[in-house]
């Protein structure tokens, strides 16, 4: 009985063994692919925040702009880009940022979703939300062309008056162990007060009309919005995952080191039954 049970744990330890050098592996592995996305999102992060101040610089000139794409107006009905993983075994990424998107809906009928990554559309389409459109393979290493296809989308849901606002629902990196699910509002633009212009700037004259330039410069706002949004979700993803494997580096070692008193245990107990009946034996022969 004790040679079987010391065979199970040795079995065990080998096992957690196998598992613990894969995770180590992941973990190595998501260290890297998050480097990668920390320095493409220190390269990509300052041109969409100077697209999101020439928005509101504009705005802040010219009080009178009318425009659906500014203007306060009754929200009936909001598309929700949500940005999610391809894969699991990263902590609670997946989750959390698929529930800080539903959590934002009263009423069913009241949302459309655009889904990037397998995961936020396999639980969205579970609850039985109506989805608009839906993009996998692409949430690890994005591309600006398809930002640029995801606000082509949401723009044309939004002129054709099928929604009344667009709202992006990512995950932004904080730092290697802080990611916040974050909802933004894309359309219509709020207007930033704190970044209207002091006396002392200088006035800007738009030709033909500042109207005529949010026209243009909208469009490339969502798209670097969404981009940006990609990009620091693709970092918090990797950066979620190298947390979530290293954690389960550490609980297998663990696991490893109970194992592995209670195998000495095992075999110390089994040495000292057999040097008891051995003893047991030398006695009866005399």
């Amino acid at each position: 009985m004790a040679g079987s049970n010391t065979r199970d744990i040795k079995r065990k330890i080998r096992s957690v063994n196998s598992t613990m050098q894969i995770t180590k592996a992941m973990e190595l592995v998501s260290t890297a692919k998050l480097k990668r996305a920390r320095d493409k999102m220190d390269i990509t992060k300052p041109y969409f925040e100077t697209v999101r101040k020439a928005v509101q610089d504009i705005l802040g000139e010219d009080n009178s702009i009318r425009m659906r794409y500014v203007a306060e107006h009754e929200i009936k009905k909001t598309l929700y880009v949500v940005i999610s993983g391809d894969r699991g075994l990263c902590g609670g990424y997946n989750v959390n940022v698929i529930k800080a998107a539903i959590s934002e809906v009263e009423d069913k009928n009241d949302a459309k979703f655009i889904t990037i990554g397998k995961r936020a559309f396999d639980i969205i389409t579970h609850h039985g939300f109506e989805i608009e459109d839906q993009i996998q393979q692409i949430s690890e290493k994005p591309e600006y062309i398809d930002a640029a296809n995801i606000a082509k989308k949401a723009i044309a849901a939004f002129d054709s008056g099928d929604v009344d606002a667009v709202k992006l629902v990512y995950t932004r990196f904080v730092s290697t162990i802080s990611q916040v699910p974050t909802v933004i509002q894309l359309l219509p633009i709020a207007h930033d007060h704190e970044t209207e212009k002091s006396e002392s700037e200088e006035f800007v004259n738009y030709e033909p009309s500042a109207e005529e330039v949010l026209k243009y410069v909208i469009p490339k706002y969502v798209e670097s919005t969404i981009y940006g949004g990609l990009i620091e979700s693709a970092a918090s993803e990797q950066a979620a995952r190298r947390m979530a494997m290293e954690s389960a580096s550490d609980n297998a070692e663990e696991i490893i080191d109970e194992l592995s008193l209670s195998y000495n245990q095992a075999r110390q107990a089994a040495i000292t039954q057999e040097i008891t009946e051995i003893v047991g034996g030398a006695e009866a022969l005399k």
